[in-house]
């Protein structure tokens, strides 16, 4: 639709809406109508805006936010507390302090068999994860069930899973070392009351947070450590994680080793 300001008046408001529309015409500053074209001083239309403009709202005092070293003083706390897995659980539901927690759909705990010997400790929830609430159940958990099945282990009896973070990060992404810090209390206080025989962290994120190293995953991978818990020392290899061979599967042979060493340790 065509027109000019003269012919303005004579339309239809649906028209005129129109060829605003046409125009360009996407937000009103004033209940006036203004003529653009003819040049004025810019202080009546300042004017005639700011009357029309909302009022500023008052400022209300707000509680200064904790800052993250009182947040995991805070976690440490809570799962000192815990006596069970499942009082432990409940303590991670009751947390506030991770921003995760208010994004993620689920808050995801562990999966697997609680009695069995073997600890499996990945990095975050994915989307699948965090829609279902267990670990490891999307195309990456199905690759390390098949991983594990090469050496006749499975989760329903021989090994149980867990995460350094249990909610998921926005878009899949990298956890930050803070939010690593701020979840760390609670995964430790896991390990401690399932008192695994073996630890086996899967992924980056996982090796780096336990073994506080900056170490690539690369260059800790297929390697024993040991878990310092009270007096006792548990083994610990890293291994690649499952998402990460699904993109890079050159590194399934060196994945394929890592697993018959974990055999091989737990047959001996």
């Amino acid at each position: 639709m065509t027109t000019n300001l003269s012919v303005q008046s004579e339309l239809e408001p649906a028209q005129l809406l129109q060829w605003y529309v046409e125009c360009g015409v996407d937000e009103c500053i004033s209940d006036q109508e203004i003529n653009w074209f003819e040049k004025k001083s810019e202080a009546p239309l300042k004017q005639q805006v700011s009357v029309n403009s909302p009022k500023p709202r008052p400022q209300t005092p707000t509680a200064p936010l904790a800052s993250n070293r009182e947040l995991i003083e805070e976690a440490k706390q809570m799962a000192a507390g815990c006596d069970s897995l499942s009082a432990l659980n409940a303590a991670i539901l009751e947390f506030d302090g991770c921003s995760l927690k208010k994004t993620a759909s689920n808050t995801v705990f562990c999966d697997g068999n609680p009695d069995s010997d073997i600890m499996l400790i990945g990095e975050a929830p994915g989307a699948d994860e965090d829609r279902i609430g267990k670990p490891f159940v999307g195309q990456a958990g199905k690759l390390l069930d098949r991983m594990f099945a090469t050496i006749n282990m499975n989760r329903e009896q021989d090994f149980y899973i867990t995460n350094v973070l249990p909610w998921r990060p926005p878009g899949n992404r990298k956890p930050t070392d803070q939010e690593c810090d701020l979840c760390l209390p609670f995964l430790k206080r896991h390990i401690e009351l399932f008192n695994p025989k073996m630890i086996v962290l899967i992924g980056g994120t996982s090796a780096t947070a336990i073994l506080n190293t900056k170490t690539g995953i690369t260059k800790l991978r297929g390697k024993w450590y040991d878990y310092a818990l009270g007096e006792q020392k548990i083994p610990l290899m890293p291994i690649f994680h499952p998402a990460y061979l699904l993109r890079q599967p050159q590194c399934k042979k060196q994945a394929w080793h890592d697993l018959l060493t974990i055999k091989e340790r737990l047959e001996s």
